[in-house]
């Protein structure tokens, strides 16, 4: 009884401990999009910086499973629940790994001039942050349905991305002098494409984590609702 106890009290921790990670990885990656659209050099070095605070909590995540995983040895869905925090762990310090490209690439643009272009940045990047909220949400409340339409919605942003580059890709024909910046932009909206492969990740996980069921190659099959 006091080693279930204590084993809940171990769950507990963790899970104050992912969704404090995914909460900072959220914030840095709102900011570092808020440096490109703004052309703010200091906030993209803040973003920057505030990188070493989340790779700190995906170094406490990690550690706080192993010990789990040494010391109370779970099995069935407690197993489950902590190899899917492990795995969910990697993806959201991964996340904020490419909100710091994403601020890198800000600074970068920030000191050169703009070309005139559409790329709607600020509608893929509202998609992939709302992926990233929207699978930790399925995560708290284990919630497979929320995580499959999650999931799903990354083709929206992947045809965003894809229509992007194209127009990148024409436009540096026609305003060389701006082939610094385009080529910056198009990293920009190709790093929003991989937050979004991310979060597809933890929506995966997390139908695992609720139903049992490695679905990385099932896609198909998880285009209707789940029952």
């Amino acid at each position: 009884m006091k080693m279930k106890l204590h084993f809940n009290r171990e769950i507990e921790k963790l899970k104050k401990l992912i969704l404090t990670l995914a909460a900072e990885v959220e914030t840095n990656l709102r900011l570092a999009v808020e440096s490109v659209m703004t052309g703010d050099a200091d906030l993209a070095l803040k973003v920057i910086e505030a990188d070493r605070k989340i790779d700190h909590a995906e170094v406490d995540v990690e550690e706080e499973c192993l010990k789990i995983l040494a010391l109370h040895q779970p099995v069935a869905n407690d197993l489950r629940y902590v190899v899917a925090i492990l795995k969910i762990n990697h993806d959201l310090e991964r996340i904020g790994d490419l909100a710091v490209n994403i601020a890198e690439y800000a600074h970068r643009l920030a000191a050169v001039l703009q070309p005139e272009i559409n790329l709607n940045i600020p509608l893929i990047a509202e998609k992939a942050r709302h992926m990233v909220s929207r699978s930790i949400d399925a995560l708290i409340n284990l919630n497979a349905e929320l995580a499959r339409i999650t999931w799903l919605s990354d083709d929206e942003v992947d045809d965003l991305v894809r229509t992007g580059r194209s127009l990148v890709e024409s436009e540096i024909g026609r305003q060389p002098e701006h082939t610094q910046a385009l080529i910056a932009l198009i990293e920009v909206i190709q790093n929003l494409e991989r937050i979004a492969d991310h979060s597809t990740n933890i929506s995966k996980d997390v139908i695992y984590l609720c139903n049992g069921e490695i679905v990385r190659h099932r896609s198909r099959e998880f285009r209707q609702p789940l029952t």
